[in-house]
């Protein structure tokens, strides 16, 4: 990032490429729209080219783009929810690779395969589900495995606030999917 604020650009593509597969995959999984993801992964990094000056020298990236990702995410929500013009449907499909699907792995029986894949749809439902502050932080916390303190710069809340959401996040989905556990 020290290259990336003198200008280099040759450093900023290798940020990007670095860090573009984890971005997406948060933005994903907090709006859960595919192409939606893809152009406010894009949007992220304009904002960090943009605001390279104001990253701190010695300072975590992680939480700081994430902040950037985590923002332009709820703006997007909110701005949904004030022109609600996508289908439902649009809305929830997610890209292959995108919600917490993983890689394929072969199954025992293919009614393995169908319980595998409605129980990672009831996953996917029960945390689209969950309010957008606690979604946000099981999300950072189970898919990206980032810390409290982490988190908590990422969307703006005290590491405790951010182990209180993913605590209630946590009891709202053991209780949306009592049949899974």
């Amino acid at each position: 990032m020290v290259r990336v604020q003198a200008d280099d650009e040759a450093a900023f593509g290798a940020l990007m490429e670095r860090w573009e597969l984890p971005v997406k995959s948060v933005i994903a999984r907090l709006v859960f729209n595919a192409s939606e993801a893809e152009e406010l992964a894009q949007e992220t990094f304009v904002r960090v080219w943009q605001q390279r000056e104001k990253f701190r020298a010695g300072a975590e990236f992680r939480p700081w783009v994430f902040s950037i990702a985590v923002n332009l995410a709820r703006n997007r929500l909110r701005w949904w929810r004030r022109r609600p013009i996508v289908s439902l449907e649009e809305w929830a499909l997610l890209r292959p690779g995108f919600g917490g699907q993983g890689p394929l792995v072969a199954a025992e029986s293919p009614s393995a395969d169908a319980e595998r894949a409605e129980r990672g749809a009831a996953v996917r439902a029960a945390i689209a589900a969950l309010p957008a502050e606690l979604r946000e932080a099981i999300v950072l916390f189970e898919y990206e495995d980032m810390s409290h303190a982490e988190i908590g710069a990422a969307v703006g809340a005290t590491p405790k606030a951010v182990e209180t959401r993913i605590y209630r996040a946590r009891e709202k989905l053991r209780a949306t999917l009592k049949r899974w556990i």
